[in-house]
């Protein structure tokens, strides 16, 4: 049967034109609806009717009066999956340690493996579905979960089967990630030759067998891995199918950049240090920029040149970045405001980078991130009137009902 998610007060629809993407300033055309109801059928968007058109075909409305109509937000860099109180790290930062500092201290990522190491598979579903729902009740509609606190056989594939089961109990779009090139564990550091070949001889193959990901990603930094060593298992990971993406330009400019470029990397996150002459290199690149102010923030650190890489042209999405660490932050409207604010987007950039550009992050704008006839119906049906509130009321979340495949799956009870 039809639905008609009727009255709205505007509909958003942030369509591409068939490209599965807003490019530089394309990102500011939204190709916002007033009047108009929105028809879906299977699951996906049949059309765009006036709002006092008649529908002789039998249907279900569903009454979304005086509400905004966006695409499902999609959340395209996370590490939700995760155990352990990191919390005294908070301390130490406001006191001035960097994130290296309370690495070598023992802190950071290795408190996160141990912690995921020590922590069952059932006690971790059970974190991560609560979490899950979080970032549902903002309207997420599709959420990309990072493994890589295991960084052993073992506990990368616990953390990954989790995710799994985690997709199968919720009604969303999770995106598993396959991180195992995060560090190196701490009982391998003199030997990092060892841990590459466990990802590229057992992991890799191990993931792809199982179904477990369809997606990898590294850290490429001084304090991580180096270009050659990400070089090593994007190789593998690419030839046995994987979709690339790349941690980089986070602390320092070691190349991590320019080699995701070269694989064709679906995205490259971070960018707080990017050189002025590495922007060009987004001109003629489908690589998405994945922006996460939320981790400038909480570090206190700079913030990407989201201003300049928008005006050269490229393709910028938003994330979290949700983690017990340098990100402990799991709301997309915070995010939204950091961007105003810091990053200075606009409005209109801000809900594209949160949509289709986030989309085109995850390779799956071809189906979802914008409301275009038959493309997935993942709406998310926020109580305000105009889009512009959204950004305006600093961190508040104002969805009411979110909706994937046309099924409500979460509905704000007041």
């Amino acid at each position: 049967m039809l639905k008609r998610f009727a009255n709205a007060s505007q509909i958003v629809t942030v369509d591409s034109f068939g490209t599965g993407r807003k490019r530089g300033s394309d990102a500011s055309c939204l190709n916002t609806l007033s009047g108009h109801d929105l028809i879906v059928e299977n699951g996906r968007v049949k059309d765009f009717i006036q709002s006092n058109s008649p529908l002789t075909t039998p249907h279900r409305t569903v009454d979304v009066k005086d509400k905004v109509i966006t695409p499902g937000f999609v959340e395209c860099h996370t590490h939700s999956l995760f155990a352990g109180d990191r919390s005294a790290e908070f301390r130490m930062k406001l006191e001035g340690k960097s994130y290296e500092d309370i690495a070598a201290m023992g802190g950071g990522i290795v408190s996160s493996v141990k912690a995921i190491r020590e922590t069952s598979e059932s006690d971790l579903l059970s974190l991560l579905l609560k979490r899950i729902d979080i970032f549902v009740s903002q309207g997420v509609t599709s959420l990309e979960i990072k493994s890589g606190y295991g960084l052993s056989y073992e506990a990368e594939l616990k953390m990954l089967r989790v995710i799994k089961k985690a997709a199968s109990l919720r009604n969303i779009n999770i995106i598993p990630c396959f991180l195992g090139a995060h560090s190196v564990p701490t009982e391998l550091k003199n030997d990092r030759k060892k841990y590459l070949s466990i990802i590229v001889d057992e992991l890799l193959p191990r993931i792809k067998g199982e179904n477990l990901a369809t997606r990898c990603d590294a850290f490429c930094e001084r304090s991580a891995f180096s270009p050659v060593e990400v070089e090593q298992v994007f190789t593998v990971a690419k030839s046995l199918g994987f979709q690339l993406t790349l941690h980089t330009e986070q602390f320092n400019n070691i190349g991590g950049l320019e080699l995701a470029l070269k694989m064709n990397a679906l995205s490259v996150d971070h960018l707080e240090v990017l050189r002025d002459d590495q922007i060009n290199l987004f001109i003629d690149s489908e690589t998405v920029a994945v922006l996460l102010p939320g981790v400038s923030y909480t570090l206190d650190y700079s913030y990407a040149p989201a201003r300049r890489l928008i005006d050269s042209g490229a393709t910028v999405a938003l994330a979290t970045d949700y983690n017990p660490g340098t990100s402990n932050i799991n709301s997309i409207f915070l995010i939204m405001s950091l961007a105003a604010r810091k990053l200075k987007m606009t409005s209109e950039e801000i809900i594209s980078a949160y949509t289709i550009n986030s989309a085109a992050a995850l390779g799956i704008s071809n189906v979802t991130g914008s409301l275009e006839q038959g493309k997935l119906a993942d709406l998310a049906i926020l109580n305000i009137s105009n889009y512009e509130q959204i950004i305006y009321n600093t961190a508040q979340n104002f969805n009411q009902m979110t909706v994937k495949s046309g099924k409500i799956i979460y509905n704000k009870t007041n």
